[in-house]
């Protein structure tokens, strides 16, 4: 029906007003996380590092390979040793893959039973690293042949019900950022994803919250820890959350953005300082995590 002359005004006037209206600005996507810790400080004392993670109110833990030796005969006792300390097992470490093996099958099937245990006792990522060619450069090849073994393994992983995350790490092939995007890009999607350390990266030369951002559609785990300049031989040391140069607001800001849903493991790979134990360094980052309204729960 043809509008009168007053209905014409009040509809041109709503329209008017409609567009003068700033556009609406979405709030940021909140971030859910449950914080696990890593066992690696304790070296291979697994059970007291499982006791100590527990009573500290971590959630989760990420234990190594050389657990696999440990309870590869009967995986159900690792089962009700995690169950009684009230802590999943988020990750293992399966040590890296190495594009110049002398015996490739071997490598991938020692990698590939490590998931199945992960599977076995009910962990969900398995981790690799890499390592770098000795005595050459990085060419184009090594790229594509790691990113190969990769799909090899990740796609056996996903066969048994666990998760393959590849993770950069500073002296391998995926330290710089521009490295590791290229790993990835050779990768697929579907059964290679990434945990991300944030210290590794940020050493490595990159910035961790636009990784976050970057990589959302690949971004599975997340290693939590903090590095700072130090006069060893390798120019740094990776300290407890809140010591270093890690901008760790804008990492939490970026899992708020992408709306990060999953695991975050504290890692911290040596005690920092004479006589610290291992467990008063977990208790520093609880510390940090608490006081910055991140609930280990």
């Amino acid at each position: 029906m043809p509008l009168n002359r007053r209905e014409f005004l009040l509809t041109t006037a709503a329209g008017l007003a409609a567009c003068a209206k700033p556009p609406s600005v979405l709030a940021p996507k909140r971030a859910s996380l449950t914080f696990g810790y890593a066992s690696i400080t304790w070296g291979n004392n697994d059970l007291l590092a499982m006791q100590e993670i527990s009573e500290l109110g971590y959630s989760g833990i990420q234990l190594r390979a050389n657990i696999v030796n440990s309870f590869v005969r009967n995986p159900p006792t690792l089962t009700s040793l995690l169950a009684d300390k009230h802590l999943s097992l988020i990750a293992l470490s399966s040590g890296p893959l190495q594009i110049d093996s002398p015996n490739e099958a071997r490598m991938l099937g020692e990698h590939a039973g490590r998931g199945k245990f992960l599977k076995d006792v009910g962990g969900k990522f398995l981790q690799v690293t890499d390592e770098r060619p000795k005595d050459r450069a990085v060419s184009f090849g090594d790229v594509s042949k790691l990113a190969s073994l990769l799909n090899e393994l990740g796609r056996r992983c996903t066969e048994v019900g666990v998760t393959l995350v590849y993770h950069p790490h500073m002296g391998t092939m995926g330290e710089k950022p521009d490295d590791s995007d290229r790993i990835l890009a050779g990768t697929d999607p579907a059964n290679v994803k990434l945990l991300l350390d944030v210290a590794h990266y940020k050493q490595g030369g990159g910035d961790p919250a636009a990784a976050i951002r970057k990589h959302r559609d690949r971004l599975a785990l997340l290693h939590l820890k903090d590095v700072e300049a130090a006069s060893n031989a390798q120019g740094y040391r990776f300290v407890e959350l809140g010591r270093g140069i890690v901008n760790l607001g804008a990492v939490f800001t970026a899992l708020d953005e992408i709306g990060y849903n999953g695991w975050a493991i504290v890692e911290l790979d040596t005690i920092t300082e004479p006589g610290r134990t291992a467990k008063e360094s977990a208790a520093i980052s609880k510390a940090w995590l608490t006081a910055h309204g991140l609930p280990l729960g």
